[in-house]
């Protein structure tokens, strides 16, 4: 059995499509809310309770579908009381890890009990897991701009304790920063990230649109701000760059965006290693 990757030669009129112009949007829009949480995810060593929120949204999901709600309401129910659970239970890093282990193992359980509940709900996992860009709704957007638009007023407010308490935690809290209340928002903020983002990528890819251009973008800069400047630019690239050749050459966008971010990645630890 051979795998063919044929050229498309129609592919500048498939970039113009309806579908792929939602498509690009979203991207733009997804970029934004995954580049700058990715940083402070990175900062605050929270990328397991990042993996781990998508995957708590599962059974909100299946849910979702046994009780004809839209699956989106399911999905960012469930992880964003996940995300409180895990954020008022974790004050310390390895606190954190194990409250999040014990709400996941829970959570994927109950999903798959869900699944097993419906035809329907087993069939929407496939949608969940790995996510279609391709099939995002005017709607969605709007959604994902709204989204956008609240996640840089609570930053503006939160930016400085946030920051702070993400790189000296201890410190911070010695000066007077609510440790627990920053725990709380952050966690509520990446559940809607997560939430916004899988019908994108999936909850099995989302960790490589939040944490790996942040990651990136770590390496390569030194100030908060420009990380985040970074992670944004290279959340955008992977989104766009992944679109543009999954028309030219037809592959899952979800696919080549994944690999395109771990490429990025992978050079610049190269390019770290050698300086």
């Amino acid at each position: 059995m051979t795998i063919q990757f044929a050229f498309d030669p129609e592919w500048v009129s498939v970039l113009t499509a309806p579908f792929m112009i939602n498509a690009i949007q979203a991207g733009l829009l997804i970029s934004l809310a995954a580049g700058i949480m990715g940083y402070f995810t990175i900062s605050r060593h929270s990328t397991f309770a990042a993996h781990a929120l998508a995957h708590i949204g599962l059974p909100g999901a299946t849910g979702a579908v046994l009780l004809g709600l839209p699956v989106s309401l399911g999905l960012g129910a469930f992880a964003l009381g996940g995300a409180l659970v895990i954020g008022a239970l974790g004050k310390r890093v390895a606190d954190r890890d194990i409250a999040t282990g014990t709400v996941l193992a829970f959570a994927t359980g109950l999903g798959l009990f869900f699944a097993r509940l419906s035809s329907s709900a087993s069939q929407q996992m496939q949608s969940i897991l790995f996510g279609s860009i391709l099939t995002i709704t005017d709607a969605q957007i709007m959604g994902f701009a709204v989204f956008d638009a609240v996640l840089l007023l609570v930053l503006a407010v939160i930016y400085r304790p946030l920051l702070f308490s993400s790189l000296d935690e201890q410190v911070a809290r010695a000066k007077g920063v609510p440790i627990t209340l920053m725990n709380v928002l952050f966690m509520a903020i990446m559940a809607g990230v997560i939430t916004i983002a899988v019908p994108a990528v999936g909850t099995l890819l989302i960790f490589a649109l939040v944490v790996t251009p942040a990651a990136t973008a770590s390496m390569l800069t030194k100030s908060p701000f420009a990380a985040i400047a970074v992670s944004c630019a290279l959340c955008l690239v992977s989104i766009w760059g992944g679109l543009v050749l999954s028309s030219m050459f037809p592959t899952p966008p979800s696919f080549v965006i994944v690999t395109l971010s771990t490429l990025l990645w992978a050079v610049a630890k190269l390019v770290c290693r050698e300086r």
